[in-house]
């Protein structure tokens, strides 16, 4: 008596892995948004990044790329809130979708 045993479930270890590699790793919307301080001073803040990503990595390149200061801020409503000094939307945007972080349809731009 030959008994042959057979797998009928087949089991990728990496689904995971690769799962979400078309569109990046981003579920939600991400909102770039200006704030006016005082004069011609503004903030861009960007709120919505899954915490997939390590915000201090993304705060710290923006900051050598824009040449503008940065920081996370942790807002009670929100969570993690990234401030870069000036008027960033547009370099933010074209960042998040050259690192394919978030593709164009998940980004809302805000303000004036």
């Amino acid at each position: 008596m030959t008994e042959s045993i057979q797998n009928l479930k087949t089991f990728d270890p990496f689904a995971d892995a690769l799962k979400g590699e078309d569109e990046g790793h981003q579920e939600g919307v991400i909102h770039i948004r200006i704030q006016q301080r005082n004069g011609r001073k503004t903030l861009t803040t960007v709120q919505g990044i899954s915490s997939n990503f390590d915000l201090r990595k993304i705060a710290r390149f923006c900051k050598k790329e824009f040449a503008c200061n940065g920081t996370v801020v942790e807002h009670p409503e929100y969570g993690l809130v990234l401030q870069f000094q000036g008027d960033q939307r547009n370099n933010i945007r074209s960042f998040l979708m050259k690192q394919k972080i978030a593709s164009e349809d998940q980004l809302k731009v805000h303000g004036f």
